[in-house]
């Protein structure tokens, strides 16, 4: 059985706040903030709704919550664009999954035309197919030495979020471990928003709150973040460190699997290191 959550109540708290009061024009009132942030019948205020119903959205209890609600209390809290998506599809009727979904690992098949691609890009540009939940679909030779060996980790284990907070070798091959776990669980849950029913997103996200004290702490802050490109530190067992700019894709009709490249700029020291990295690749299958 899975774990029913209520994301909406944690999330619209964290959103409250993190915002000043002070800076939104609002005053103390005749009674000193004993919390951070607004309180609900300030939020209330701003959007343009009642207290009562406000705290019944708040608490999960306000079903079928229409958009203009929902955009009105994103416009109070000051939400960014994803934050405001993942409002709207964690409060959406119906939606919301029960975490921790039992059973195997099915992921879905890689278009031979990806496979491909991954393959011409082999000698030059790191690049991996991720699907839901960050699980590794395909990757390219190159790939396979930034860091993790992803063919020798079981397949189960074949997944970026489980390798960062559970492989013993993930704060040595990324010395800003903190910055990328961070930015892992805010894609996670920007994820777990878009595709709420799926059971490889919940299973990922469940399995490393009961499992990972980081990963519950980083996922507690509530920060909702999707990041489709950005620049990542890798310390290379071989080659020493690499600084790579990475770009990720969203496959065309078909929902959470993307197509990552990681890129060096032309003659910078990482882009020699990855050409080190491709010659060592092609003089070990001669």
């Amino acid at each position: 059985m899975g774990h029913v959550e209520n994301e909406v109540t944690p999330f619209l708290k964290s959103r409250r706040a993190a915002l000043d009061p002070a800076a939104l024009g609002l005053p103390d009132g005749l009674v000193r903030r004993r919390v951070r942030g607004l309180r609900r019948e300030e939020v209330a205020a701003r959007a343009g709704i009642s207290v009562d119903y406000y705290t019944r959205i708040e608490q999960g209890r306000a079903p079928a919550i229409s958009e203009a609600v929902l955009d009105a209390v994103a416009r109070a809290l000051c939400l960014t664009d994803t934050e405001h998506t993942y409002l709207r599809n964690i409060t959406h009727p119906g939606r919301r999954a029960a975490i921790g979904a039992c059973g195997s690992v099915d992921l879905p098949p890689v278009r031979p035309q990806l496979r491909e691609l991954l393959d011409a890009l082999a000698d030059h540009v790191p690049a991996v197919v991720y699907g839901p939940g960050t699980d590794l679909l395909a990757w390219n030779r190159l790939a396979a030495r930034l860091a993790f060996d992803y063919d020798a980790l079981p397949p189960a284990d074949r997944n970026a979020a489980l390798m960062l907070f559970r492989h013993p070798d993930a704060r040595d091959f990324f010395p800003d471990w903190e910055q990328a776990a961070a930015s892992t669980v805010s894609g996670l849950r920007a994820e777990l928003g878009s595709l709420p029913e799926h059971g490889r997103v919940n299973q990922v996200v469940w399995g490393l709150r009961e499992s990972s004290p980081d990963f519950r702490r980083l996922w507690d802050a509530q920060d909702v973040v999707d990041g489709p490109h950005g620049v990542k530190r890798i310390n290379n067992p071989e080659v020493g460190e690499l600084l790579l700019t990475f770009g990720a894709f969203n496959v065309p009709a078909e929902p959470g699997v993307r197509l990552c490249t990681y890129t060096a700029p032309k003659g910078s020291p990482t882009e020699e290191r990855l050409r080190l990295l491709a010659t060592g690749l092609s003089a070990g299958a001669v």
